[in-house]
């Protein structure tokens, strides 16, 4: 039992992880077949994948609701616009009743009148915290937080109409900014980033990374 819920799986990442590594750098005409094979495959585990967790999110709001957490009134209005986005999709496919036009249906009624106001309304909600993290963030106590609030001052002056008032080398300065500072340390974070990709790539290959097994491995 512990070789099918251990041993196989690791087989499996070590085999596929380093096949698909070196189907990069090995150009034939298998390795190309190998990639559209996987790819494929990945089609397939995504959409049983979507099922999952579906099943996980009703199970877990099912159980806030059922042992009457706090805040499992929300959880109810999961339950209802699930619901209701799968009958609005579904029936007559999804075209409003009363209407004979082609151009709109329930679903995007749904869409555009719900999802898109709560997302932006959501949004401008954050865009206030942003505000009181970017006023704690770029008090002039040090003298790095000087510098971060003089390129951010300046950032702001140069993407608005008022910098260009003020003097014309402000929107200069925030283009230089933004294209060499900025970028310089945007690109460093890429590479930090990408090399702890590789590393944790290379750990969950060789069998050193196990926690995607479950029990603390």
């Amino acid at each position: 039992m512990n070789f099918l819920k251990r041993t196989v799986p690791l087989v499996i990442a070590f085999v596929m992880g380093v096949l698909m590594t070196m189907q990069y750098y090995i150009p034939s005409r298998y390795s190309q077949n190998l990639l559209e094979v996987v790819t494929r495959w990945d089609r397939i585990i995504a959409g049983f994948a979507v099922f999952i967790g579906a099943y996980s999110l009703f199970h877990l709001h099912w159980t806030r609701i059922k042992r009457r957490v706090e805040g499992w009134g929300y959880s109810v209005f999961v339950y209802f616009g699930a619901i209701i986005t799968l009958i609005f999709g579904c029936l007559n496919g999804g075209k409003f009743f009363w209407s004979d036009k082609q151009d709109g249906t329930m679903f995007d009624w749904l869409y555009f009148y719900v999802q898109v106001p709560a997302g932006a309304t959501i949004f401008s909600i954050l865009a206030f915290f942003i505000a009181s993290a970017a006023y704690r963030t770029f008090r002039a106590r040090t003298r790095e937080s000087t510098v971060l609030l003089v390129a951010a001052v300046l950032v702001m002056l140069g993407r608005v109409p008022i910098g260009n008032y003020i003097s014309h080398y402000i929107p200069a300065i925030a283009d230089w900014i933004m294209a060499v500072p900025n970028l310089a340390a945007k690109r460093g974070i890429l590479l930090g980033v990408s090399l702890g990709a590789v590393a944790t790539s290379l750990k969950i290959i060789i069998g050193i990374e196990r926690s995607y097994l479950g029990g603390g491995d």
